[in-house]
């Protein structure tokens, strides 16, 4: 059963073959973006367990939904990369690979013999992207790392959540993802040099790093103020009024980023006064009396649902938005139009809703052209092929 016949010729990246040592989430989530955009992915597992992610629940029909989340369009062998046979194969894929992708901790790839040196002289023109904790350099090269050590270790946790509250992660595995988009980045950049050089390149993508390319906003605002940036919540450090407010039903957002929005906002909720007011004539007075601001605001805001202020601002051009739980973003007209959601199937058909690529080339939108595979699914497909090379 091969998949790599279905790829669309005009796929963004059709005709590059990826090889896949990574597993649970930095990795996985590259090697999916980079087969959601036609690049054809071998994933190479741990015979007998496989990718550690298969381990990870919630399960559906005996099958990990989060494995399935990230590892759909790839087909996957089992090899030990310390067994003379298994690393036969191995190096006949490397032979027809693009890429070699891997999530290992710094070191391992040496151990195993497959060091950058060797595999740049034996396969020159191969792209090597390692996603580690800490990079394969410095002195923190060596220690494994997981989304909650980047983030905590970071500073993206102390300024997440609310100011008088106990360190929080961000809702999602930002320190994973972050570094699984930044290594798309940069093996795409590797592609496209190795276009001019005829050469392959080392991507070295290390999930600190990410962390901290994250932290634009406030390593800037530090930088220019000499205070530490803390949690405050979701309003905005530098722009007032910018937050989440309650109506009568429940929460949603205004963000007037600009005097104009603000002096346009006023009149709408008929609250003339404060446009009159000292405290708020300008960004900087409405950042400093941020919360006295907030509390007026939300008086009048309590009069009426937020279905009616989401509507009202709209209509006169002031950025808002609804406060959606997950169920009601994935029901949201805007999101169906979009294709932001796609379903995978489990081998005994049953049906998993997950998040879609959001990258467009053109007239190509990433399509489910295979499900996520069993371990060691493509076997004897990919040794066949092999074999008739």
């Amino acid at each position: 059963m091969t998949h790599h016949s279905a790829v669309p010729t005009d796929a963004p990246l059709s005709g590059i073959t990826i090889v896949d040592l990574t597993r649970v989430l930095a990795g996985p989530f590259c090697t999916q973006m980079l087969a959601d955009l036609g690049a054809r992915v071998i994933k190479v597992e741990q015979p007998g367990q496989g990718d550690d992610a298969r381990q990870i629940g919630p399960f559906v029909d005996g099958q990990s939904a989060y494995f399935m989340s990230v590892n759909r369009n790839k087909e996957s062998i089992a090899l030990d990369l310390k067994a003379p046979a298994d690393r036969q194969v191995f190096e006949a894929l490397l032979e027809g690979a693009d890429v070699l992708v891997e999530n290992f901790r710094p070191g391992t790839m040496e151990k195993l013999g497959y060091d950058w040196e060797m595999l740049h002289r034996r396969y020159p023109r191969l792209v090597f992207t390692s996603v580690s904790g800490f990079g394969q350099t410095g002195p923190y090269r060596t220690l494994p790392a997981y989304d909650m050590v980047v983030q905590a270790m970071s500073g993206i946790m102390s300024v997440t959540g609310a100011p008088d509250g106990v360190p929080a992660r961000v809702g999602v595995s930002i320190g994973d993802m972050g570094a699984g988009l930044y290594a798309v980045i940069g093996t795409q950049s590797a592609l496209l040099k190795r276009e001019r050089s005829g050469l392959g390149e080392r991507v070295d993508v290390a999930m600190l790093d990410c962390q901290v390319a994250l932290l634009e906003n406030p390593i800037a605002r530090y930088s220019a103020s000499g205070q530490v940036p803390g949690p405050i919540g979701s309003r905005h450090p530098s722009m007032t009024p910018f937050d989440v407010f309650k109506a009568a039903d429940g929460w949603f957002v205004i963000a007037a980023g600009s005097d104009a929005v603000f002096q346009r906002l006023c009149p709408l909720l008929e609250l003339p006064a404060l446009l009159e007011d000292p405290r708020f004539a300008s960004n900087a007075a409405r950042c400093e009396h941020h919360q006295a601001l907030k509390t007026l605001l939300e008086a009048r805001l309590a009069s009426a649902s937020r279905a009616h202020w989401c509507d009202l601002l709209t209509r006169n051009g002031i950025p808002t938005g609804e406060y959606n739980t997950v169920p009601e973003i994935m029901a949201h007209p805007q999101v169906k139009a979009r294709g932001m959601l796609t379903s995978v199937s489990t081998a005994d058909g049953t049906i998993l809703t997950v998040a879609g690529n959001p990258v467009r080339v053109g007239s190509h939108g990433a399509t489910v052209r295979s499900q996520p595979p069993l371990l060691d699914q493509d076997r004897a497909a990919i040794l066949a092929e092999l074999g008739n090379r």
